[in-house]
């Protein structure tokens, strides 16, 4: 009878793992495994993603510079896209899974470019944000991101990793707020491939309250409907009093939740995982002790953006923080409502809250259809100042 079991196990393990890869999450562990799903990739080169069909061009933003080469020799690296316009970066029809995106803006603020994905045919986004936002640049100021899920690299390359499954159709777009056309260099990596029955939607969502008022919350997030899992938080945070600005306590209200929360953290930067203000004592060059805020990057949280202001124009101190929810991402099954305290300290040992410049995006999957999105800000309710 053991032998009967042991038997039945190993079959089971077996035919788990013979079945076809899919080709959609791919990692060191199963890196090797060879699948049926078609690569392809879309950028100025090669519009459609069609195979085959990449380097044709004869005209496009590098033509002159090619103009003694010919056709095959970066005849189009790059789109302009006119002022007051929406571009349309992607579109895919089929199944399958986007599992990079990189781009690259040029002469635009990047608060002034929205990034919008739509899926099967969808008429609202399922993702809506500034283009710096969403690759965890808010303050329009370059920094290195070194992340799991996004990389910032110089000068201003930015990257995405998430896994972005779809089924029937996936839309990408770009719309330039700003009064002068930009440059965008980009591609858009996916597989053609057969979806899992159980895969979720990626969905992404910006918000900005500035100021929070008093004695108020900042939300996050709040009408998601549907079964999923939230999977990260990034927030451009603007400082307007002196002193830590950090203890404020984010909160998850899960499936229902009214008054008070499944989950509640300990303090903002608890949540993203670092502990006494991000604090370090170091020595300046005096041989004297100060205390400084202190830049990291990790595979799931960071606090790449660190301003500290010149003591000129530029006198706001901001900060950016990501965290990535992938290995404990918080499961739902029926709603989500996410909030975050802005709170620091009075002179008398009491908590102050602040009525701070906060910004996000969160990121999370879930079945379709999602909830309304809230009216992006209009453009100079946007701008960093």
């Amino acid at each position: 009878m053991k032998t009967l079991i042991t038997l039945c196990f190993c079959a089971l393990g077996y035919l788990a793992f013979a079945q076809k890869h899919d080709g959609i999450s791919n990692n060191l562990d199963n890196l090797f495994r060879l699948s049926d799903a078609k690569t392809r990739s879309i950028s100025p080169e090669n519009f459609s993603g069609e195979k085959g069909k990449g380097g044709m061009a004869t005209e496009g933003t590098g033509a002159n510079a090619a103009r003694g080469l010919g056709q095959g020799w970066k005849v189009s690296p790059s789109v302009k896209i006119p002022s007051k316009t929406t571009f349309t970066m992607a579109e895919i029809n089929g199944s399958g899974a986007i599992q990079h995106i990189w781009l690259t803006p040029a002469g635009i603020k990047w608060r002034y470019a929205i990034l919008r994905i739509y899926w099967d045919d969808e008429k609202e986004p399922s993702v809506e944000a500034p283009l710096g936002d969403f690759f965890c640049m808010g303050w329009n100021q370059y920094a290195p991101v070194n992340s799991l899920a996004v990389c910032v690299n110089p000068g201003s390359a930015f990257n995405c990793y998430w896994v972005m499954p779809f089924r029937k159709k996936a839309k990408i777009t770009i719309e330039n707020l700003a009064d002068e056309e930009f440059r965008l260099y980009y591609q858009v990596d996916y597989v053609e491939t057969t979806v899992p029955d159980d895969a979720a939607y990626f969905h992404a969502q910006f918000r900005r309250t500035n100021p929070v008022p008093y004695k108020e919350v900042y939300t996050l997030v709040d009408g998601i409907k549907g079964k999923g899992h939230y999977v990260g938080t990034y927030i451009a945070w603007g400082v307007h009093n002196n002193g830590w600005w950090g203890e404020g306590e984010i909160k998850f209200y899960i499936d229902g939740d009214k008054d008070f929360p499944t989950i509640c953290g300990t303090g903002t930067e608890d949540y993203f995982c670092g502990s006494y203000d991000f604090d370090v004592r170091k020595k300046n060059a005096a041989g004297l002790d100060v205390v400084e805020y202190q830049e990291f990057n990790t595979p799931y949280v960071g606090l790449p953006q660190v301003i500290r202001g010149d003591g000129h124009y530029q006198v706001m101190q901001r900060f950016g923080m990501y965290r990535w929810h992938i290995p404990d991402p918080i499961r739902f099954e029926k709603d989500l409502k996410v909030t975050i305290q802005a709170l620091g300290w009075r002179g008398d040992g009491r908590y102050l809250p602040l009525q701070d410049d906060i910004a996000s995006v969160v990121f999370w999957y879930q079945t379709e259809p999602h909830g309304t999105f809230p009216k992006l800000p209009e453009r100079d309710k946007l701008e960093v100042n």
